[in-house]
């Protein structure tokens, strides 16, 4: 039996009606990073609070349409990369189906916030950046944020998919929290930089005190 134009265009509008709100929520998807790959890929990372929340339009879209945009007024505590000024806002989708952020905007919370810098100097988040209640990150994450990620940005950390698993090259570290704990937030993520040795090659670091030009795989004094 034919297809006309009408009915196939009839049945796509009958599947778009009927898709669920919760399936658009899993539009967004993103892999899973170590701190140290947030904080390397991230072009800006502050410690802030968020003290207001506004709906703005930010240009129209191919279509005609407002392209809507939530900002969050922030007052920034601590840049630990970025530009020289400081950030007074950030920018994100208004939903989470578009990666959008929620943040609470009573500023009684403090945030990590990792994002990208757009070209007119204001900064842009997604679910896919690495955003975390500041008082939840260990002591070493804290203390890695001001030096020691940085040191490794030459590193590569890959994740370990199944076991057995291995390095393929001097400078990567092996990350394996997801596959031994079956978390992002094991203790690898909690504990440990990948930091670039003196011969070149990287290693798991973990240590209150900056490691020094060489050194094995180390453990805390």
């Amino acid at each position: 039996m034919p297809f006309s134009v009408n009915g196939i265009l009839g049945t796509l509008a009958l599947l778009l009606l009927l898709w669920r709100p919760e399936e658009q929520a899993e539009a967004c998807s993103c892999a899973p990073v170590h701190p140290q790959e947030a904080f390397c890929h991230a072009d800006v990372v502050i410690r802030a609070k968020v003290v207001g929340e506004r709906e703005v339009i930010s240009g129209n879209d191919i279509y005609g349409n407002p392209i809507k945009r939530i900002q969050y007024d922030i007052k920034q505590i601590k840049m630990f990369k970025g530009p020289n000024q400081d950030i007074e806002a950030v920018f994100t989708a208004p939903v989470s189906a578009v990666c959008g952020v929620t943040l609470d905007a009573t500023g009684k919370k403090e945030y990590l916030i990792s994002g990208k810098a757009e070209a007119d100097g204001s900064m842009h988040v997604t679910l896919c950046d690495y955003i975390m209640l500041w008082d939840s990150l260990s002591a070493t994450q804290k203390k890695s944020l001001s030096h020691r990620y940085q040191m490794g940005c030459d590193c590569k950390i890959v994740r370990c998919p199944s076991l057995p698993c291995s390095i393929s090259a001097p400078e990567e570290c092996l990350w394996t929290d997801l596959m031994i704990e079956k978390q992002v937030h094991g203790r690898q993520a909690n504990h440990y930089a990948c930091v670039k040795r003196a011969d070149g090659s990287c290693s798991w670091y973990r240590g209150v005190a900056p490691p020094k030009k060489e050194f094995l795989d180390a453990e805390d004094p």
